[in-house]
């Protein structure tokens, strides 16, 4: 991470993928899509794996398959709001079922 201040908002939130095939570049691309709506960095950490939450080659090497749990963090002035919204996009499924 670059050098943020230690006032910059920081959030992390536990997700489970619920979906039944996991994160594949259709579920990846509307992760990368509600991310990218905010100021704040977006981290997706598995297994000791940390990534940006705003790279989709990032997202699909983590392996996120159904059930698999990912650590999201958000670093920013609106970080509350991205954590919202991505946790709601991950609890819906991503649309598919």
């Amino acid at each position: 991470m670059s050098g943020t201040p230690n006032d910059t908002p920081t959030m992390s939130r536990e997700m489970k993928i619920l979906n039944k095939h996991g994160m594949h570049a259709r579920p990846a691309a509307m992760f990368i899509k509600v991310a990218s709506r905010f100021e704040s960095e977006i981290l997706v950490e598995k297994d000791d794996t940390r990534i940006s939450g705003k790279s989709i080659m990032g997202l699909l090497t983590l392996e996120l398959y159904q059930g698999s749990v990912m650590t999201v963090s958000a670093i920013g002035p609106d970080a509350a709001a991205a954590l919202d919204a991505i946790e709601e996009l991950v609890n819906r499924k991503f649309d598919e079922e």
